[in-house]
């Protein structure tokens, strides 16, 4: 009897009888690989249960979550680890994945109990290189370089640990399946399994994951909606600053931040990263403007600078970094049909200084400012903080946390506000300066007019 084949596109997941140029799931070319299907019933990566039952008589367990010993990871997750929970972790290569999720055994190791540390990308004696110089060393921290995911299952239900650390998914590899490791079925296949385990048997599996050249997680996108939490670990291989952002959490916000700083001994928490963006901040220079950044609960302030220069070619050249482009560009066709300024002939570079990305509309209006205090050469008031959405008529729109935002500017001495108009005031309003203004026009003279 002749052996079925399949070809499955490595994007998207798409099965085919027949081989492809181009994937007709997701358009994508030379994506189709030749797989064999695994038999029916050899594999059964789905959750084990006793059948439906009232949600009044599920039994759940007093202490929820534990903490990871690392605060700002314990921010990002929703207040810490929870029991059962299969978290993926992504980022570029070098970014810092391995160190923290080794910190994080580290300390759950030495304050809950036994933490099983999976490679398959090193050796045993590779890491302990690694957690001797992160001083990550205790004896409940096992350690196991394995690819077989069969074993590696075997080895959880024998050893029963507090946590699992799995690096990386791409790695591992089912022996019933016939494709290579990191194709779409053994991907696919390894987290049912490790998703499985995690809900049987109560116990969180942190799971490591490649990206692609476009920043996205390597594999088909059933991975991301399989796990219950999606962590991105960001920033520029060149600063020591990292970024720990959730997309996905379903025990918490999905707009959490976490900020580190890479160093010799490992990653270091950043308690207050405000304080450590504005710490080399200029003065009196024009093209700064200072927003109150809302990220997920976590209030932070961020500078956004911008240069406008008349241009040398026929098409001005726009450069964003930290903001979206098209964003900055709809800004600058307000500013120049509601305000009157004449950009169409000057090249303009907007940054997010520090490596942040910042996508709410609560920056429109630095932006704005920035552009305009560069375009006539003339720097804001000290002190000053700016924040509200730009509409397309020049309004200026509310935004949501005013109270947590002022109050994070009036820690690090801010004296004044510039923003929409509230129909509450705010029981800051005594610490700081706070003025209300309804257009794009007023904003500006409010903004250099002292």
């Amino acid at each position: 009897m002749r052996k079925k084949t399949i070809y499955t596109c490595q994007q998207c997941g798409h099965k085919t009888a027949r081989w492809m140029g181009r994937c007709p799931g997701c358009g994508e070319w030379n994506c189709l690989v030749e797989e064999k299907p695994a038999p029916r019933g050899q594999i059964s990566p789905g959750i084990s249960g006793s059948g439906p039952v009232p949600v009044t008589d599920v039994l759940t367990i007093d202490e929820e979550r534990y903490t990871t010993g690392l605060g700002e990871l314990d921010r990002v997750l929703g207040g810490g680890v929870v029991p059962g929970s299969l978290v993926l972790v992504g980022g570029d290569p070098g970014i810092g994945k391995s160190t923290l999720l080794l910190q994080a055994a580290f300390s759950i190791a030495a304050q809950v109990g036994v933490v099983l540390y999976v490679s398959g990308e090193e050796s045993a004696r590779q890491i302990k290189m690694r957690a001797r110089r992160l001083q990550a060393l205790h004896p409940n921290l096992l350690l196991m370089a394995e690819t077989d995911m069969s074993v590696v299952e075997r080895c959880i239900q024998e050893i029963n640990p507090v946590a699992v650390i799995l690096d990386s998914i791409q790695t591992v590899f089912h022996p019933d399946v016939t494709s290579s490791p990191g194709s779409v079925a053994q991907v696919r296949e390894c987290t049912g399994i490790l998703m499985k385990v995690a809900k049987s048997t109560s116990i969180p599996i942190f799971v490591v994951g490649h990206v692609t050249k476009e920043g996205t997680l390597a594999g088909p996108r059933v991975l991301e909606h399989m796990v219950d939490t999606v962590l991105y670990f960001e920033g520029e291989r060149h600063q020591s600053f990292r970024i720990l952002r959730a997309v996905k959490n379903r025990f918490g916000s999905s707009h959490e931040l976490g900020i580190f700083e890479m160093g010799n001994s490992g990653l270091a928490e950043v308690s207050n990263p405000s304080a450590l963006f504005m710490a080399q901040r200029p003065t009196a220079v024009a093209g700064s403007a200072i927003v109150p950044s809302l990220e997920g609960t976590r209030p932070l302030l961020v500078e956004i600078q911008a240069l406008v220069c008349p241009t040398g070619f026929g098409m001005p050249r726009r450069m964003t970094s930290g903001v979206d482009y098209n964003r900055v560009a709809l800004i600058m066709a307000v500013l120049e049909r509601r305000v009157g300024l004449r950009l169409a002939n000057h090249d303009a570079y907007v940054s997010a200084v520090g490596g942040v990305k910042l996508d709410e509309p609560a920056v429109d209006l630095a932006i704005a400012l920035a552009v305009a205090s560069s375009f006539k050469e003339k720097p804001l008031a000290s002190g000053l903080v700016v924040l509200g959405e730009v509409g397309l008529t020049g309004e200026i729109r509310a935004v949501s946390g005013m109270d947590k935002r002022l109050q994070e500017a009036a820690k690090l001495g801010f004296t004044r506000c510039i923003g929409p108009q509230r129909e509450q005031q705010s029981t800051l309003l005594g610490i700081i300066d706070y003025t209300g203004i309804q257009s794009l026009a007023e904003a500006l003279e409010a903004a250099m007019d002292r």
